[in-house]
């Protein structure tokens, strides 16, 4: 099953929601409405890390996120802390959250991985080459990003982090541009075997804002978003993060439903044996009597 991180930013300055939920009970309520629209965690980030963003410091990150990750675990709604600082991972922990997403892989902060293994929780660590500003640099973006991460994995093995816990994601979008990210989400197979599974950060993203006219608003980057949910989903990822968790959550239904049909179909016994005799019988079309549906053949008017 493909997990829904419903993205919660108390942030000023996010790409897409920025300073719409910086009130801590606004956000808290946000975390909540997540939850009851189909979120399997809500993940809280209190640092943006659009193109551009200015780093935030660990007091003023600790400031925005851990009221929030309380008043979330108070009412009982799974949260992941979205932070590269092993400060603020570790006072979420203790919070209440459940899982880390640490978009550094643990290369932000040397702390990171010895408090992941210690204290044992799920792990995502996506790649990085030092954030969304650096400079596009792919000779082949799949072996490359995949070769960065299965490094990072193993770093992060050698520290004590329990590969069973280890998420893994291609980081899209940063430094690189959308043919990379369209590689890396058509090649995500490349990469399940490196840990517990893949996570998939797509939603609302300039390369998908890109299929749309210039004029298109945030929210209508979404449609695509949960596109991509079903399809990552298809392709076995662990999880997908979004900003719109209901048109994904009806994505992954329909998805879900479609996989059950496949795998609960039987034909029926005697439909089974009439194929059969027919295959036998050879009833293939006869080429010279075939309708020919070619375009350049069809009549027009």
């Amino acid at each position: 099953m493909t997990r829904l991180l419903g993205i919660l930013n108390v942030t000023p300055d996010s790409f897409s929601d920025g300073g719409v939920w910086e009130d801590t009970a606004a956000a808290i309520d946000r975390g909540v409405e997540l939850r009851e629209l189909g979120a399997d965690y809500v993940d809280v980030g209190g640092e943006s890390t659009r193109p551009g963003a200015a780093p935030v410091d660990v007091d003023e990150e600790r400031r925005r996120v851990l009221p929030v990750v309380a008043g979330l675990a108070d009412r009982r709604v799974p949260v992941s802390i979205d932070t590269m600082h092993a400060e603020v991972a570790r006072a979420a922990i203790d919070l209440g959250a459940r899982i880390v997403n640490d978009v550094s892989g643990g290369l932000a902060d040397p702390g990171m991985a010895p408090l992941i293994a210690a204290r044992e929780v799920p792990y995502i660590a996506m790649h990085w080459r030092g954030g969304a500003d650096e400079p596009v640099r792919h000779d082949d973006v799949v072996a490359e990003v995949r070769a960065e991460l299965k490094a990072r994995v193993a770093e992060l093995i050698v520290f004590g982090v329990d590969p069973a816990r280890l998420i893994v994601d291609p980081g899209l979008g940063f430094a690189k541009d959308g043919t990379h990210n369209w590689a890396l989400l058509g090649h995500l197979e490349e990469f399940a075997g490196l840990g517990a599974g893949v996570l998939v950060g797509a939603s609302r993203k300039r390369f998908v804002g890109e299929l749309l006219p210039p004029e298109a608003s945030m929210e209508e980057r979404d449609t695509p978003s949960a596109i991509i949910t079903a399809l990552a989903a298809r392709s076995g990822a662990w999880g997908v993060r979004v900003h719109d968790v209901a048109a994904s959550r009806r994505a992954l239904d329909v998805w879900e439903r479609w996989e059950r049909g496949a795998q609960d179909y039987r034909a029926p016994a005697a439909l089974t044996a009439g194929a059969a005799v027919e295959a036998e019988r050879g009833t293939e079309l006869d080429a010279e009597s075939a309708v020919d549906l070619r375009p350049e053949t069809v009549a027009t008017s």
